[in-house]
């Protein structure tokens, strides 16, 4: 079983699940916990980063399409199996509580719903609305 969440790494908290980087770079402001696993595929390349919204997530779902659903579920699985927590929480910078803000972790999600049926809440205020996730 793998529960997936949302956060930014500011905002997370230890009772959500296992943190996990999904970024280029680490924080380099200090955590109150620790960040031990990444999974540096799901951070979107430096040479689109900088991209208007549409032509970014066109970009970061062709190379999410190309790792596939099958081999990112066997990483974070394995994580899952080594922190004995089917909970993790995928985190990024991103204050999305900001209108007009949007960020590669809400683009995976919409990519991982499409591509398995299973959600990805955010666990962090959003301008629009507030997904609460569960903690069980």
């Amino acid at each position: 079983m793998l529960t997936l969440f949302t956060n930014r790494y500011q905002a997370y908290q230890p009772p959500q699940g296992v943190p996990v980087r999904i970024t280029l770079g680490a924080p380099r402001f200090k955590l109150p916990y620790s960040l031990t696993h990444a999974v540096r595929e799901l951070a979107p390349r430096r040479d689109y980063l900088s991209w208007p919204e549409p032509e970014f997530t066109k970009a970061y779902r062709a190379s999410l399409d190309r790792l596939g659903p099958a081999w990112i579920a066997g990483r974070l699985k394995a994580i899952a199996a080594v922190e004995n927590d089917h909970r993790l929480v995928l985190l990024c910078f991103e204050d999305l509580s900001k209108p007009d803000l949007w960020c590669h972790r809400r683009t995976f999600a919409s990519w991982w719903k499409d591509s398995t049926g299973d959600e990805v809440r955010e666990l962090s205020p959003m301008a629009d609305q507030y997904e609460q996730g569960t903690l069980m």
